[in-house]
């Protein structure tokens, strides 16, 4: 499954990644690389509370990014 992680530094430039469509569902590091790995170990411990609580999962995020030079 895929979903959209939003990565952003605090005042104490601790990275916190967020999962917008699993509210409640964060993590962080101290490096954007570390905030990364944290947020999947939440996203599976998310998605096996769900599947316990018998409740639904979010489906997959279909999205494409491109670049834009300016």
């Amino acid at each position: 499954m895929k979903f959209r992680i939003v990565i952003e530094a605090d005042e104490d430039r601790v990275f916190v990644a967020t999962v917008p469509s699993l509210p409640g569902c964060l993590s962080q590091g101290a490096t954007r690389s570390e905030a990364l790995s944290n947020v999947r170990e939440a996203i599976e411990g998310y998605l096996e509370s769900l599947r316990e609580r018998g409740e639904p999962i979010p489906p997959s995020i279909h999205e494409e990014v491109i670049d834009v030079a300016v």
